[in-house]
């Protein structure tokens, strides 16, 4: 049965002064989609889903909106006005929606959200809450087809899962736009690619993001083979021509006009074809040194909150350690500790004599917005030094994908992929015993990614690395950290091991766990420490209040009396949140300790 068509676009064109984005675009979003829109810096993508959203026109062609639906977007780098609170800001979503409906709608979008005070003021978010925010903006409005521009960009591994849950419970549509593998993977059941090396300049494919892939090379492959059988075909009719044909009949002045086509169609396809990734390749000191740095008990605090407790890590040559865990739980503070930039607040860090460290951070605060491309990539002249011999500055901003007349343009005016990338050919430059990467995959995209990845994981040096990208996670990473943002922290063999150790804590039935009969006393695990066997001595009792405080809170959100009042209502529904949330941390943390007896 077909699915009615709810948001198409009919040969759709749109370019920034002489640059073309795309042209001729056709295509169609229907009931239940869940589509994921990939695609090279600069093809378009973000323009694209302005135009479907209506926040922008094409140049030529249309765009078509079936009756009633509603549209919901979600920018990559959300605004609100200054001076509102998180409540406001959703409300400013409901104004279609019934007076009586609004408290309900504001205080259950909010607790999804996480946000436990509506009053809060949005100034004082940060780069994740925010985008936290604009999401549950859209969501609490209902939208038939939701359309978003990297929404996981500053969110943190957990509330990347968070987002996947929202969107598999939809029943609609959504597009997204994202260079996040594993959440395309996840959440995506179709997927499109904009990208100007396919004649109509996209390429679609039912299925998940692996099934894409295979598909996408597929397609290639026949188009490469396409391309030598017509350049075959050229070359024989170039030297009929040169042999001098006479246009004398009507069959020989057809084949010329054929010739003439076919030139042009060959010229165009190996134009498309043309393809470039950049040029990403960390160099190592080659230290012979095993033991880079060892941390013993550190202990870092900041603003009376503990981050790290008795952290105990050994990182040699070769060692690349994935630092996760949820937004404030201390990873940049932990990064700045093993840089020495700050000191732990207990413990000790032992470093190799003369260590290296290249560091990449988040803020991007290395780049001066005024300066010029040429003098951000090459600071000293027209050259730079890379593994010992001078590249001129033109070819190493190629190598990183510029264009010639980019070199003049302020630093400020690129985006944010760009900027990126400047940074990491500035990383490149220095000789390294240990890279410290502070989300270096922010507003990169896929190529790009591979390239990096495949840089990082032949270096010969220390990494440590944040990153809310678990592909890279798990392609690069040969220990994961997490921290819980409670001061403890737990080591894991790669991503895999992390997601299916949250995996099963989340699918534990909610009860307690079954009483001691009492001539049977519990047997004692023989792994524990004496601080970790008192937890375990009252996990029961931990989990049997737990249980009761869930079935307080959801009392309280069913009463009646406060329906009516925004800020109850999303004040319980944030303690439910809350309380189901430290059920699953007790549930967690009981197999944690279980485990240890096997």
């Amino acid at each position: 049965m077909a699915r009615p068509l709810l948001l198409s676009c009919e040969a759709v064109s749109k370019a920034y002064g002489t640059r073309s984005l795309f042209d001729g675009l056709t295509f169609g979003l229907f009931e239940g989609d869940q589509a994921g829109l990939v695609g090279p810096n600069g093809s378009g993508k973000s323009t694209l889903l302005k135009i479907l959203g209506g926040i922008e026109t094409a140049d030529r062609g249309s765009r078509s909106l079936r009756g009633g639906v509603r549209v919901g977007y979600v920018p990559q780098d959300p605004v609100f006005s200054t001076g509102t609170t998180v409540a406001d800001i959703v409300l400013g979503r409901l104004a279609g929606v019934d007076e009586e409906d609004r408290p309900g709608r504001l205080a259950h979008a909010l607790s999804r959200a996480g946000f436990t005070d509506g009053r809060a003021n949005v100034e004082a978010l940060s780069g994740g809450w925010k985008k936290r925010l604009a999401i549950a903006r859209e969501l609490a409005a209902a939208p038939d087809i939701l359309l978003m521009d990297e929404p996981t960009n500053h969110l943190d591994v957990e509330g990347i899962l968070w987002l996947e849950d929202l969107l598999t419970e939809r029943s609609r549509a959504f597009l997204v736009v994202s260079h996040d593998r594993y959440f395309l993977e996840h959440v995506a059941t179709r997927m499109l690619e904009l990208n100007r090396v396919y004649p109509d300049g996209l390429f679609e494919a039912e299925g998940r993001y692996s099934e894409f892939l295979a598909r996408r090379d597929e397609f290639l492959r026949g188009q490469a083979a396409y391309q030598d059988a017509l350049a075959n075909t050229v070359r024989r009719e170039i030297e009929w021509l040169r042999r001098g044909a006479k246009a004398r009949s009507t069959k020989a002045k057809g084949r010329i006009k054929q010739a003439g086509r076919m030139i042009e169609e060959l010229e165009d396809a190996r134009g498309r074809g043309l393809t470039a990734t950049a040029g990403i390749d960390f160099t190592s000191s080659q230290r012979r040194t095993r033991r880079l740095l060892v941390t013993s008990g550190v202990t870092k605090s900041l603003g009376g909150r503990r981050l790290v407790s008795d952290l105990d890590l050994v990182i040699t040559p070769g060692t690349r350690v994935g630092l996760i865990g949820p937004n404030g739980s201390g990873k940049t503070t932990l990064l700045d500790v093993l840089a020495g930039m700050v000191p732990p607040d207990a413990g000790e860090i032992e470093r190799a004599d003369d260590l290296r460290i290249v560091r990449f951070e988040q803020e991007r605060t290395g780049l001066d917005p005024a300066q010029s491309l040429r003098r951000a990539l090459a600071p000293e002249g027209d050259a730079v030094m890379w593994q010992g011999r001078s590249v001129h500055v033109a070819a190493w901003a190629k190598r990183f994908l510029f264009r010639p007349e980019q070199l003049e343009v302020p630093v400020g005016h690129l985006s944010g992929g760009e900027q990126a990338r400047i940074l990491i050919a500035r990383l490149m430059r220095e000789p390294a015993d240990l890279l410290i990467l502070d989300e270096p995959t922010n507003d990169l995209d896929i190529p790009t990614l591979e390239v990096l990845e495949e840089s990082l994981a032949e270096f010969d040096g220390a990494l440590v690395l944040v990153t809310h990208d678990r592909f890279m996670l798990e392609r690069v990473s040969t220990i994961i950290l997490a921290l819980d943002g409670a001061g403890g922290t737990a080591t894991f063999a790669d991503y895999s091991q992390w997601e299916a150790t949250r995996a099963t804590a989340a699918a534990e039935p909610r009860k307690a766990p079954p009483e001691r009969a009492a001539d049977s006393p519990r047997q004692r695990p023989k792994r524990l420490g004496y601080r970790e066997q008192r937890e375990w001595d009252g996990m029961e009792q931990a989990i049997l209040d737990g249980e009761r405080a869930v079935e307080a809170c959801q009392r309280d959100v069913d009463d009646p009396a406060i329906a009516s009042d925004p800020t109850a209502l999303q004040q319980r529904y944030a303690a439910l949140e809350a309380a189901r949330a430290d059920v699953d941390r007790l549930y967690a943390r009981w197999a944690e300790l279980e485990a240890k007896q096997a």
